[in-house]
């Protein structure tokens, strides 16, 4: 009983955080913030519905499963969440015009006097 509260409680967080960053990419209006809120709240979600599961599942050969493929989402979440934030950079020309930001791949340093 107690495991079926504790797998509860952690699969209706991971709900409410993935509820959340639902929200913020419809509330921001800037490519690059719609990035950051849904690639930071998707990796916790899924982690914590993930590890509810795993509770509620028992330590088995299908938990371990469940745990690579965490292992497998942190890994690749913030990397595809990147590359996307990097082609927006790349492709979009009014984002100067919107952010303020040091391209890093040309070779410009920031300025020290920050």
């Amino acid at each position: 009983m107690i495991r079926v509260i504790i797998a509860g409680v952690l699969i209706l967080t991971g709900l409410f955080t993935l509820g959340v960053a639902t929200v913020g990419i419809f509330r921001f209006s800037h490519m690059l913030n719609r990035i950051h809120a849904a690639s930071k709240c998707d990796s916790m979600g899924a982690l914590l519905i993930i590890a509810g599961l795993i509770v509620l599942s028992g330590w088995n050969v299908f938990s371990l499963k469940l745990a690579l493929v965490i292992v497998f989402l942190w890994l690749c979440n913030p990397s595809a969440s990147h590359l996307v934030a990097r082609a927006e950079v790349k492709t979009n020309p009014e984002l100067e015009l919107i952010c303020d930001f040091v391209d890093m791949t040309k070779g410009e340093k920031p300025d020290a006097d920050n």
